[in-house]
């Protein structure tokens, strides 16, 4: 695994860089594969890449219905409630885009049976890839105040989920159950990029990167993909990382 940290004194630079990033990496799946097959995820600094990403100056650059739209968790709500990862994305990329439905796999967080629309996730998964072992071209993923990344939290069963790809994981620390990507799906991917931003996430931030391993309470730690791992991070979050870790 090779970890690249790019650090940003402004978050609207990040964005810029971690939009590019998305662009460069789509059109070299597009030119070697024929599309690009990314898993996108929840909160406010990907909604604000995906924001620009929608925007002229960027999405000229790119053929956007050569793309297959994955997640990489969602909470168990419906897909236009507030709180869902999907309804984030779809309102600031997908449908500004003008995507078609048919290349975009929602996870059904709103289940009756959540353990079952996790494996026909991981199904749906299997189907793009055409049977093939899944390595998605970018994975997008943040950090919680708890050191948790996608819906793996701190010492829950999703840490130990053996050779599933996809699960739904109990997380009893917010009363409430997640769909999730495990740990061995999301590091089978050619590219992984973190987008930190905010004080608040500095003291997790430098455990999880400059700490002892201990990925059961720090599952960010768990990522360690066979691709390629990059950190896009602003100066408040990378604030109390060493010198050295910075670059």
């Amino acid at each position: 695994m090779k970890r690249i940290i790019h650090r940003f004194t402004d978050t609207a630079d990040l964005f810029r860089a971690a939009a590019q990033a998305v662009i460069d990496i789509g059109t070299a799946a597009i030119d070697a594969r024929g599309r690009f097959i990314v898993a996108l995820a929840g909160g406010s600094t990907p909604k604000g890449v995906y924001q620009l990403l929608a925007k002229p100056g960027f999405r000229d650059q790119f053929d956007w219905h050569r793309v297959e739209w994955f997640w990489g968790d969602d909470r168990t709500v419906a897909a236009d409630h507030p709180d869902s990862n999907f309804r984030l994305a779809d309102e600031a990329l997908l449908t500004p885009l003008d995507i078609q439905p048919g290349r975009v796999h929602r996870m059904r967080g709103d289940a009756d049976d959540l353990a079952a629309a996790a494996v026909e996730y991981a199904a749906e998964i299997g189907d793009v890839f055409d049977g093939a072992p899944p390595q998605f071209d970018l994975i997008l993923l943040g950090i919680g105040d708890d050191g948790h990344t996608a819906s793996l939290f701190p010492c829950t069963a999703a840490l130990d989920a053996g050779d599933a790809w996809v699960v739904a994981n109990d997380v009893p620390q917010l009363e409430t159950w997640r769909l999730t990507m495990t740990a061995l799906l999301i590091n089978r991917a050619h590219h992984v990029h973190f987008l930190v931003t905010g004080a608040g996430k500095a003291p997790r931030l430098v455990e999880i990167l400059e700490g002892p391993a201990d990925p059961q309470r720090l599952p960010s730690q768990s990522i360690a993909p066979a691709g390629k791992l990059e950190w896009f991070i602003d100066d408040a979050a990378g604030s109390l990382l060493a010198k050295e870790t910075r670059k």
